[in-house]
């Protein structure tokens, strides 16, 4: 049987919309008028503010809503040892808008190391007002964050001639992150990925191709790249990944079904849970899911964190009951198809919408799985 609780029948991706004392801090901070200490303070008074929030619309994964972060990946990435982060690259929404702001270039400049833990005391804050009969949730970028966008042009060719011990390398910086994790207590981890769901998009695709690499090979690169980083955890660790086709101020990178890295994803790839978008046409129909084996769980992101309006609770339902064609309702759970502020900038709604979206996301959980 597929691991539940967590993922729990209603869960969420992770981020939440900032408050505006908070954005003003992050303000204040990068102009130099206040300190790390003094923005760490304001961090922690409004992740226990919004702790409460969060577990009142029945949500049981408990995260910081990436409040200490500027973008879901970056704040990451950047405090490990060898990778520099800087520049811009240009992107798109793919539609009639246009995203006018990209996340700065990731380059690799030197041997990829784990000189501290990153996420250990941002994980034990939370874990501390964690209510009762909830779970603490890390969500970390995945390692393939720090390649696709690059390639091999992204990677300093003097620290790696050889591309295999740089994948080694990230593997063995992983691990040692998620160890760190383990041990302070840390029992449930998404890793968020782009890149796969970005080699479902034709455009994407070519791009991969331009920069020297196989579309049809880097999904399994990937997969093991991702094994390797998850090698030897502990079974009572639960991993999902979150497949991610961009999450900027509500608009979007990429689109495309999961047909092309379907059998790798869902058969190679050694996780417990699949957080999967699916909130509009982009991602295509549920087929991919029949490569999904019976030990997985899948998180039908049905409810959008892009736009305020609730969905039909019948339309949801009928559409779970679709994925149930390819996939035991057993196997299935329930959730927003991405976070509501994968940066700083958040998706254009309020608060108050987005825990609507959570809450009304419980009730049809609750209504389908009665």
């Amino acid at each position: 049987m597929s691991k539940i609780a967590p993922p729990f029948r209603a869960d969420h991706v992770g981020s939440l919309l900032r408050p505006p004392d908070l954005r003003s801090a992050r303000d204040q901070f990068a102009r130099g008028e206040i300190d790390q200490h003094t923005l760490r303070t304001i961090e922690d008074a409004a992740i226990d503010a919004m702790i409460p929030r969060l577990a009142d619309t029945g949500i049981r994964s408990i995260t910081d809503g990436e409040f200490r972060r500027l973008w879901f990946h970056l704040d990451f990435l950047e405090q490990l040892g060898g990778v520099t982060v800087e520049g811009s690259i240009a992107s798109s929404s793919g539609s009639e808008e246009t995203v006018h702001q990209a996340p700065p270039r990731i380059t690799v400049t030197g041997k990829l190391t784990h000189d501290r833990p990153v996420q250990v005391a941002d994980y034990r804050y939370v874990a501390g007002h964690t209510p009762e009969g909830c779970t603490t949730k890390v969500a970390i970028p995945s390692p393939t964050m720090m390649h696709f966008r690059g390639g091999r042009a992204g990677i300093d060719i003097e620290s790696y001639p050889d591309m295999d011990e740089f994948f080694d390398d990230l593997a063995q910086v992983y691990r040692e992150e998620i160890a760190a994790l383990y041990a302070a207590g840390c029992r449930y981890i998404q890793l968020d990925d782009t890149n796969l769901a970005y080699l479902c998009d034709p455009v994407m695709r070519q791009g991969a191709v331009d920069r020297g690499d196989d579309p049809n090979e880097l999904p399994r690169t990937y997969a093991a790249l991702i094994n390797a980083a998850l090698e030897a955890r502990p079974d009572d660790l639960t991993v999902g990944i979150h497949l991610c086709r961009g999450n900027f101020r509500s608009t979007f990178f990429a689109s495309g079904g999961y047909e092309p890295v379907a059998e790798v994803l869902f058969s190679e790839l050694d996780v417990d849970a699949y957080f999967l978008e699916y909130d509009d046409e982009r991602s295509g129909d549920f087929a991919p899911l029949r490569f999904v084996p019976a030990n997985k769980t899948v998180v039908l992101g049905l409810i959008t964190s892009k736009r305020p309006e609730l969905e039909p609770t019948a339309e949801i339902a009928q559409r779970i009951d679709d994925a149930a064609q390819y996939v035991p309702l057993d196997q299935l759970c329930l959730s927003p198809q991405c976070g509501f502020s994968s940066t700083i900038h958040g998706n254009e709604m309020t608060e108050a919408e987005q825990w609507a979206k959570l809450a009304h996301t419980v009730a049809i959980a609750d209504e389908v799985w009665s």
